[in-house]
C-alpha cells in the first residue's frame, strides 16, 4: 500500500496530521525570530516529504517557493523576512489556505483599478502565489514598468496572496500602512491584492 492510495481513503486525515505537523514545526523554526538556511533545508526536506500526498494548496506553495530560495544557495534578507512572516503567519493559525484574504480586511482600491505597466511604478509586499517577490518585479520589467521599494512615487502597491488577518503586524503591514496613508493624503497610489495584478499581466 503507497502513500497514494491512504491518500486516496483517508485524504482529509492526512491533511490535518499535515497541517497540525507544519504548524508545530513553523513554531520551532520561527520561535527565536530567525531563520538560517540549514532550517529552510529541513523544512524543504519535510515539505518534500509531505508535498505529494498532500492537498492542501499552501504546503505545494511553501515548497515551491522554499525550493526557490535554495536555488540560488543564498538566503538574502528579502527571502528571510519574507519566509519568516509565512511561518509566523502559519504557526499562529492565522493563515488563508491558500485563499486570498478576503478584502474587506485590507485597505484595498474599491472598485480595483485597470492596471497598466508601461512607465508605471509597482511595488510588493508579502508572500506571493506567483513566485518570489524578485519573478513579480521581472513580470513588470518585462512588460514595460520598474517595481522596487515603496516611495511616493509608486503607483501600484500589490499585496501577495497569502497576507494573513494580522497584516498590520507583520513586517510587510509596514508598506500597506504607509500606502493607505499615503493615498488618504491625496497621493494616486492604488492598492490591489495578487489575484486581481495577475489578471492583467
Amino acid at each position: 500500500m503507497d502513500n497514494k492510495f491512504y491518500n486516496r481513503v483517508g485524504g482529509d486525515r492526512i491533511s490535518s496530521r499535515q497541517i497540525d505537523e507544519l504548524i508545530g514545526l513553523a513554531r520551532g523554526l520561527a520561535a527565536d525570530g530567525t531563520i538560517n538556511k540549514a532550517e529552510v533545508e529541513f523544512l524543504q526536506k519535510w515539505l518534500a516529504a509531505n508535498a505529494e500526498i498532500s492537498n492542501q494548496p499552501i504546503i505545494r506553495t511553501l515548497y515551491r517557493r522554499v525550493n526557490e530560495i535554495l536555488d540560488d544557495g543564498v538566503l538574502d534578507s528579502d527571502e528571510h523576512s519574507e519566509l519568516l512572516d509565512t511561518l509566523n503567519s502559519f504557526s499562529n493559525r492565522d493563515f488563508e489556505l491558500g485563499e486570498v484574504l478576503k478584502p474587506t480586511t485590507l485597505p484595498l482600491c474599491d472598485p480595483a483599478p485597470t492596471l497598466t505597466f508601461s512607465g508605471r511604478q509597482y511595488c510588493f509586499t508579502g508572500t506571493f502565489n506567483f513566485g518570489q517577490r524578485k519573478h513579480c518585479e521581472r513580470a513588470i520589467a518585462d512588460r514595460g514598468g520598474a517595481a522596487g521599494n515603496l516611495t511616493q512615487k509608486t503607483d501600484v502597491l500589490v499585496i501577495g496572496a497569502y497576507a494573513t488577518e494580522s497584516w498590520k503586524h507583520s513586517s510587510f503591514g509596514d508598506k500597506i500602512v504607509k500606502a493607505t496613508a499615503w493615498r488618504d493624503q491625496g497621493l494616486p497610489i492604488s492598492i490591489v491584492t495578487e489575484s486581481h495584478w495577475v489578471r492583467f499581466l
